[in-house]
Parts: structure tokens; sequence; C-alpha cells
């Protein structure tokens, strides 16, 4: 497998779409093939075992097309299946999973040896949230700082269904998720979810100017680059990178919503 194979991509639907970009934008001479399973979405209300079927049927077929590596861009699909995928095929299999270490590491101050509790919402889909993956991460970081977890269905409906343009739906939708917490007391919310990246500026305009807003995209994709170079597979620099987007939904509506996306 030469340096100038693809790397696959491929998310519930079209939530990883924005670390199809974050490729895009940090490694320029990689050419992504991009696959949203928007004809099985949501994948955080289905089953573990269901979720696990539906990824391998993807990774398989990514690597009959010659991929050098897997990105899971979807936090539901990393959670149920890639310890068993890791097992299953010998190329790299990058994972996510909420961004709870960066949002914790905030009360880490150089000049102060003392950790600054951090009141953090971690937003996802509920089966992120209900998996022992997740639970294993949360007790790395709850005994000294406040963790909520906000199960957010609908915001991946949302964006499926090409409404993330309807600021009265998403604003009316988001606060039915978040008034119920004191905002000016959080510290920061982990978009524990590829479809909450695009509502990053919805975020900006809810929660206080204080509180930040963090997600998973920038360091997935810098491991992926750590992990490519250090087995020599980084595209050549005279290499010209693309993404092709490929969709189970194969409707005219999904094809232009996914460059729309891809484009924003």
């Amino acid at each position: 497998m030469t340096s100038t194979a693809p790397i696959g991509v491929f998310d519930s639907g079209l939530g990883g779409i924005s670390v199809a970009r974050q490729i895009a934008r940090d490694m320029p001479n990689e050419h992504v093939l991009y696959f949203g399973d928007s004809a099985n979405a949501p994948y955080g209300t289905k089953t573990p075992e269901q979720v696990r079927d539906l990824s391998f049927a993807i990774v398989e077929h990514f690597v009959k097309q010659g991929v050098k590596a897997v990105v899971i861009a979807c936090n539901t699909a990393t959670s149920a299946a890639v310890n068993d995928l890791r097992e299953a095929y010998e190329i790299p299999i990058i994972g996510m999973e909420p961004a709870l270490k960066i949002a914790c590491d905030r009360g880490d101050v150089p000049s102060d040896p003392h950790h600054i509790p951090q009141r953090v919402i971690v937003a996802a889909t509920p089966l992120t949230l209900r998996e022992r993956k997740f639970a294993k991460l949360m007790d790395r970081f709850d005994s000294n700082n406040e963790i909520y977890k906000e199960p957010c269905p609908d915001l991946v409906e949302i964006v499926e269904s090409g409404r993330l343009g309807d600021h009265d739906l998403v604003m009316r939708t988001l606060h039915g998720y978040f008034d119920q917490y004191d905002l000016d007391r959080i510290d920061s919310v982990v978009l524990g979810c590829t479809h909450f990246v695009f509502y990053r500026d919805y975020f900006r305009e809810l929660l206080p100017e204080r509180a930040a807003i963090i997600d998973g995209n920038e360091g997935t994709v810098r491991h992926l680059g750590v992990v490519l170079e250090s087995l020599g597979k980084l595209a050549p620099e005279d290499a010209v990178g693309r993404v092709d987007l490929a969709n189970s939904d194969p409707s005219e509506r999904i094809a232009a919503l996914s460059r729309e996306l891809l484009e924003s």
C-alpha cells in the first residue's frame, strides 16, 4: 500500500464531513474517501450490536478500495466498534471520543499547583453517553470536576434533514436541552458528536463569552497525521488532495447537502 492511497472516513450520516473538512484543511495532500450512512442514521439511538455491524460493513468496503487508514468520524461508532475493528484489520483505525480531557485540563494553570474544578457539559448522542467507553473516560475526570451528560439526538436530525440554517428551530432546540443549566457557571461545552461541530456559531450565541466550545476534530486529525507519518504513509507534498463524498442515501438532496457542508 502506497503513501498515495486514500484515507477512509465514515460517520452515521453527515456529521463526519466536519472531520473530512478538517483533514482537507490540515493535510491538503491527502485523498479522502468519505462515506456517510444517512440511510441508517441516527446511530445514537441504535443498539451497540447494530452500530458494530454497520461499522464493519463500511470498513470492509473501504479495505476493498485500498485505503491506508480509516477514521471513524463518529463518537457513537467509536464507542461501539473501534476495539473490534482494530482486532480485525491491520490498517490503522482512528477513533474519536468526546474531548473531555481538553475541557478538564483547562483547570490546570501552570502558575498554580491546584487544579481549578471545571464545570463541563458533554453534548453527545444517547448511545455515546451510555457506553462503557465514555463511562471509563468520565471516571478519569469526575472526581475533581463537575461533568454533566446531555444527550441531544435532535441536533443530529436537524443536520440530516438540511435544516441547519433554520435559526429559530436550532435555537429553540438548544434552549430545550440547555436551559436546565445555569450557563453562567459552565466553563465549557464539549461537542461529543461530529454533527454538533456545525452548530459552533449557535452554541457561541447560546453560551456566555467565558464558556469554551470544544470539539475533537483537530486532535483527531493531528493524531491521524502522527500515525501516518510514523508508518511512512503521509502523502507526498506534490500530491493533489481531494475529498470524494459517498452516502448510503443516494438522493440528490443528501449529495447537495454533503457538498454544502464540506464547503461551509
